[in-house]
């Protein structure tokens, strides 16, 4: 079986894999999600973020396994996996980019976003923290982006648990090679009801780093609430293909 290495988004923490990690570990897998250091924690702490602490912080947990990691990341999560496997490649079997950012080297999130043009509801619902070194997100704008196809319940649960967001990862350009990073299998499951990144931008992101496969859930941009399920099966899928002696994933299509 498999060990996972997940890693949240931007305002959100380890426990939005709670579902996923119960229903993988149902199928035998190992689940590690942890809360990337910083985040939750007081403005010094926040303010003290950057993306290359964050990604020395997850390849040390991938190499402290024992064996190579699924490393998974979702929405901002794929800026920190693309750097953590350009630290410990060796670590790490696989990488899957959750409706994820897929960035190329020297480009930061923020080019990216800007190049693409930020959906509105999100632009105005952002702010900074009194110290400025942090993005809160209103509830309005998150259940708006992040969770428009989640039931009410889940919903309402999430925006409770929402914490701040540091800015320098965002603004951060990827320092990745094709050598180390791109020596790493990718596959991309991207989410089709996705308002936060939309699917032409994930496609877009996925023609630029040609990913061995891509699943299509329709899903808002937060499938391990919207579609759990779904998204545990394909990344166990991910899973059995890496077992089946390196061999290639066909293009998958997952919908409920």
């Amino acid at each position: 079986m498999a060990t996972f290495l997940m890693i949240h988004g931007a305002w959100h923490s380890g426990w939005c894999f709670d579902s996923v990690r119960a229903l993988l570990e149902v199928d035998g897998h190992k689940v590690i999600a942890p809360t990337l250091p910083g985040i939750g924690e007081n403005a010094k702490e926040l303010a003290a973020v950057t993306l290359a602490k964050w990604a020395a912080y997850v390849a040390d947990l991938a190499c402290a396994q024992g064996k190579p990691v699924i490393l998974c990341g979702h929405s901002r999560g794929g800026l920190v996996i693309s750097e953590a496997a350009e630290r410990a490649p060796e670590a790490i079997s696989a990488l899957v980019y959750i409706s994820a950012f897929l960035v190329p080297a020297g480009k930061s999130m923020n080019a990216l976003v800007a190049s693409a043009g930020p959906p509105s509801e999100f632009e105005h619902g952002l702010s900074l923290t009194t110290n400025g070194r942090a993005f809160l997100l209103s509830k309005a704008a998150a259940s708006a982006v992040f969770y428009n196809a989640c039931s009410e319940a889940d919903r309402k649960k999430a925006l409770m648990r929402l914490v701040p967001e540091p800015l320098a990862p965002l603004a951060t350009p990827l320092d990745i090679t094709e050598a180390r990073f791109g020596s790493v299998p990718r596959h991309y499951i991207e989410c089709t009801l996705d308002r936060a990144i939309p699917l032409p931008l994930q496609r877009s992101m996925q023609a630029a780093l040609p990913c061995v496969s891509i699943t299509t859930l329709e899903s808002d941009h937060s499938p391990f609430l919207c579609r759990p399920h779904d998204l545990a099966t394909a990344l166990d899928h991910i899973a059995q293909g890496i077992c089946k002696i390196g061999s290639d994933l066909p293009v998958g299509n997952i919908s409920g």
